[in-house]
């Protein structure tokens, strides 16, 4: 079965299982959004930006970034979001996978 992360999150907690909240963006201007209601739940300005593809080692590619801040934040999702991500685990190998939607990651 493949699941994104976000969608494995998802049926976790509609079967009662606690799960670390996350918010999905498809482009920057989504993904300034979540991290405006992260920063509104939580009090932080820190999240974690992932790719979302079918594979793992996303972090040891490029896909796994903390956001400090806002301007992290854009820039993070701005190279995550579409990117090529390649990790001897990603479909194809080295080949890489272009990543999904991204999930945002924080502690409510």
């Amino acid at each position: 079965m493949n699941l994104h992360e976000y969608q494995g999150k998802e049926v976790l907690k509609r079967f009662g299982v606690a799960i670390q909240e996350g918010i999905v963006a498809t482009t920057v201007d989504e993904a300034v959004a979540a991290w405006s209601q992260i920063r509104e739940a939580t009090g932080t300005d820190f999240v974690v930006v992932k790719a979302q593809i079918h594979a793992g080692g996303r972090g040891k590619g490029g896909g796994v970034k903390l956001a400090k801040n806002l301007d992290q934040l854009k820039e993070h999702a701005g190279n995550i979001i579409g990117m090529m991500l390649k990790t001897p685990q990603t479909p194809g190998g080295m080949e890489g996978l272009e990543t999904g939607p991204q999930g945002f990651d924080y502690r409510g």
